[in-house]
């Protein structure tokens, strides 16, 4: 994905933003694998055969989502007072987190709507010029819930959660 931080640029009509600065490049790779880990635990979680497993996969989750929320209680972005990379990577596991992850994939402790920091920063990424476009919950969830069988073999969707308010306000403008 960081060779889209800058293939494209010269084209017309080509945002040239630097998501990926050199200043904080080793920042991002940090919390980039932070965010691997954050994916591959819900994957963990949703995927266990064994409580241990589950146990551990969940708790890993939880650690990194209570982390992000503690460093977004100081700063509007993961790095600081811009977006990077870093940001446009955890965007798609947080957005879909309450829909889909919280309950087909048994990480049911806590939503995102449940972190003040996550969940005003998940509304002011979603709210940014060109991302509300690329997001479709219902056609995300559908497909989780429908193609995952192993995980859901009745197929049934859940009418729920429905108080993601991705176009209400937030407080991240508070920070500089």
């Amino acid at each position: 994905m960081i060779m889209f931080n800058s293939a494209f640029n010269g084209l017309p009509n080509v945002n040239a933003e630097n998501y990926y600065p050199e200043d904080k490049k080793k920042e991002i790779d940090e919390l980039n694998a932070s965010i691997a880990d954050l994916q591959g635990g819900i994957m963990k979680a949703g995927f266990a055969s064994d409580q241990g497993v589950y146990d551990a996969a969940v708790q890993n989750v939880f650690e990194i989502l209570d982390s992000m929320e503690g460093i977004l209680s100081k700063q509007k972005y993961l790095t600081g007072s811009k977006l990077t990379f870093a940001d446009l990577r955890l965007f798609p596991t947080i957005v879909r987190f309450d829909t889909v992850s919280y309950s087909l994939f048994k990480c049911n402790k806590r939503q995102i709507a449940d972190y003040p920091n996550l969940s005003n920063y998940l509304r002011d990424l979603y709210q940014t010029t060109g991302v509300k476009e690329t997001v479709d919950l219902k056609h995300w969830k559908q497909h989780s819930y429908r193609s995952l069988t192993n995980l859901n073999p009745s197929g049934v969707v859940p009418v729920g959660p429905d108080n993601l308010n991705l176009d209400g306000e937030h407080n991240r403008d508070e920070f500089k």
